[in-house]
């Protein structure tokens, strides 16, 4: 994957090097980050509200360095963040960005409670940003699987496809189905957030500077596949529970994101139509 000529619009917040700080009280928001927390990277219950909740008093803020990061690492989230937007700008009438995408280390203060790196990279809904702790990089391909830049990339447009949804009324529509479970609101929402990555892959070249090379697609659906539920679940317990996947399933994951990319077309992501998965 090519991106370092990719045009770099500013849009992240760098809160690295501030130091973790905790925060109390839980809505919506921190239930759902919670849910990812449980289901999708290991922790347990408990520990997840403990991480969505923090550990008393009110959520303080905390404003990090705002525009485009000089080191590789953060000069790459910007170019696929700008990436997305130009994607989507051209896709959905009157697309908005995100509020900002916020590099932390550890721990920071959200809109949706406090976010922790145990939670891995989530969008929180409340206040319109994707909130990503670096190291996941390194998780994502030891514990996940998921080698090369694409796979990274693939990362950040499924939360960026999580505000897609948002603005257009898909993430409320997944709310409404239900949390839990191989056919719930929550798993057709993320499994949307996958065909979304897809189709922002299949404009990538075409509307922004950034060039796909051999296997960056597959590196994509190695991402995919390897944070489906029951892969996850088979690895943490050896037991596959499809009444409380959150997610989807890996071959799912795999089959919406390929189905985004070749079709290049967000109508084809309807998973709240569809009743076959």
């Amino acid at each position: 994957m090519r991106w370092n000529e990719g045009r770099r619009e500013g849009n992240v917040e760098d809160r690295r090097r501030m130091g973790g700080v905790a925060a109390g009280g839980i809505g919506a928001g921190g239930l759902v980050i919670a849910a990812i927390a449980y289901f999708v990277f290991g922790v347990s219950p408990e520990d997840a509200l403990n991480l969505a909740t923090g550990s008393g008093g009110p959520v303080a803020e905390q404003k990090g360095v705002s525009g485009s990061p000089q080191d590789q690492a953060g000069a790459f989230v910007d170019v696929i963040e700008t990436s997305t937007t130009d994607v989507w700008s051209k896709l959905v009438s009157g697309y908005r960005p995100p509020a900002g995408v916020v590099l932390y280390d550890q721990a920071t203060p959200t809109a949706c409670g406090s976010g922790q790196s145990a939670m891995g990279p989530f969008y929180c809904p409340n206040d319109q940003k994707v909130y990503l702790d670096l190291s996941f990089w390194s998780e994502l391909e030891t514990t996940y699987g998921a080698k090369g830049e694409f796979a990274r990339a693939y990362v950040i447009a499924h939360e960026i496809g999580h505000h897609v949804q948002n603005l257009t009324g898909q993430m409320e529509r997944g709310r409404r189905l239900g949390a839990r479970g191989a056919d719930s609101g929550s798993v057709r929402t993320e499994l949307q957030a996958d065909c979304f990555a897809g189709v922002w892959a299949s404009h990538a070249q075409s509307i922004s500077n950034i060039t796909l090379e051999p296997g960056d697609i597959e590196s994509g659906i190695e991402a995919a596949s390897g944070v489906g539920d029951d892969t996850l679940q088979r690895k943490s317990s050896g037991r596959v529970m499809p009444d409380t996947f959150t997610h989807g399933t890996s071959a799912q994951r795999t089959r919406w994101f390929r189905q985004g990319y070749e079709a290049g077309n967000p109508g084809a992501c309807d998973t709240f139509g569809t009743r076959s998965l």
